[in-house]
């Protein structure tokens, strides 16, 4: 079936322009559905994460564009559209229904947001099929907020959540793709193992991916029970015995390993020299990827020992804001318990 990207506009929706260029994304889908079907309140889909500092970083910035490169609903976006008159943001997301609520949300701010459906690894073609909009105006920011945003997970037709029984499917683009619960059908038991692993479920990786071999689940109480035979009550840890397995499910159903290294790849391309590039990780292997992809733009690639300096000629890309990851406030944490777990690391794009 032949595949096409879709533009979104905050007004102006009836004309939904396909843009043709080299590689076309995934299918045309109308949004100008009745608000009332969306069954969900498009004012609060989430609530951002460390709003303030990214705002402040970002709203810092000198006149051009800022990409959100994983929109949501629009909650980042329209608080620096509201702070900063000086920049305009090119909003990025592969999910139907947090293009429809970020429509909506992000109305009054017209043409100086741009939404266009497709993944943040496939930046750089955004960018260039958005040339026109773009106007030659640098590139002074990215944001990338990674992992599942609430109305996601609170949706229990999404299959994210162990919280409700519902098909197990798990993808951010119900459109494309398989299922989890195909997934878990097509791959052997060795890729179950490695996946969990991966995701820290390393003691009962192999019992747990014997499991799901065996039952198959095809709703999210099969896959839980799936856990619950595998994991003996006595060795259980604090939170959900299932936690990690819908997780690592999660992000090998979306692709998100890949599209983690392929996204920093193209942020860092695309800034323009001085952008700020700017992370959100909501889990330590997470997390773990972003700080080395940094590290090893802040230092080119550079393996030198320190004593002789560096004598292979690595460039440097980006200048890393510190070490160590950037914590919400306990204040923010207990408003907003997703925060709890969020790291923030920041690079800017230095000349070469």
């Amino acid at each position: 079936m032949t595949n096409a990207r879709q533009q979104f506009r905050p007004r102006g929706m009836r004309s939904l322009a396909t843009v043709a260029h080299e590689r076309e994304f995934s299918s045309a889908i109308s949004f100008m559905r009745p608000v009332e079907r969306l069954q969900m309140n498009q004012g609060n889909y989430h609530q951002p994460v460390l709003e303030k500092e990214i705002t402040d970083l970002l709203a810092a910035q000198a006149a051009g564009v800022v990409i959100d490169a994983t929109l949501g609903g629009g909650g980042h976006t329209a608080a620096l559209l509201a702070r900063a008159p000086q920049l305009r943001v090119l909003g990025i997301d592969r999910d139907d229904a947090a293009h429809a609520a970020a429509s909506i949300r992000l109305a009054e701010f017209g043409e100086r947001v741009r939404l266009v459906k497709a993944t943040f690894a496939e930046m750089a073609e955004v960018v260039n099929s958005e040339a026109q909009w773009i106007n030659k105006e640098p590139i002074v920011g990215i944001l990338l907020d990674l992992g599942v945003s609430s109305r996601q997970l609170d949706d229990p037709t999404r299959g994210f959540s162990f919280r409700a029984d519902a098909p197990l499917d798990m993808r951010m683009d119900p459109t494309t793709g398989e299922s989890a619960a195909d997934y878990i059908a097509r791959v052997d038991v060795h890729e179950l193992v490695a996946i969990l692993r991966e995701n820290g479920e390393s003691r009962f990786a192999g019992a747990i991916a014997h499991s799901m071999k065996r039952r198959l689940p095809r709703t999210t109480n099969e896959l839980t029970a799936c856990v619950e035979a595998a994991v003996p009550m006595a060795a259980r840890r604090r939170g959900h015995v299932a936690t990690r397995a819908f997780q690592a499910l999660r992000i090998a159903v979306n692709g998100e390993a890949e599209q983690l290294a392929s996204g920093l790849a193209a942020a860092m391309n695309v800034l323009s020299t001085g952008g700020l590039l700017v992370v959100i990780s909501y889990h330590s292997g997470e997390d773990r990827v972003v700080k080395e992809i940094l590290h090893e733009a802040h230092t080119g690639g550079c393996h030198c020992p320190v004593v002789l300096g560096c004598v292979c000629g690595a460039v440097q890309r980006v200048e890393v804001f510190k070490a160590s990851a950037i914590l919400p406030s306990s204040d923010e944490s207990e408003l907003n318990p997703r925060a709890r777990s969020a790291r923030l690391r920041i690079a800017r794009k230095v000349a070469p």
